[in-house]
């Protein structure tokens, strides 16, 4: 299936969750946060929450510096 992810047309496997997302991604353990539709999801719902086509997913990472 094809989602929006931080702009660009992206295919993932159906019944994807956003945890199989972070993985396919390599961004467990580092910071982030997730938005889908424009609505934050945390990442205590990320094992159960289903991408379906068409969602926007927005990824940000916290970077840090001096």
């Amino acid at each position: 299936m094809n989602i929006l992810l931080n702009g660009e047309n992206t295919r993932i496997e159906e019944n994807a969750t956003l945890a199989d997302l972070i993985r396919t991604l390599h961004l467990e353990g580092s910071r982030y946060a997730v938005e889908v539709n424009e609505a934050l999801i945390p990442r205590s719902e990320h094992h159960d929450y289903r991408l379906k086509e068409g969602d926007n997913v927005e990824i940000v990472q916290a970077i840090g510096g001096g």
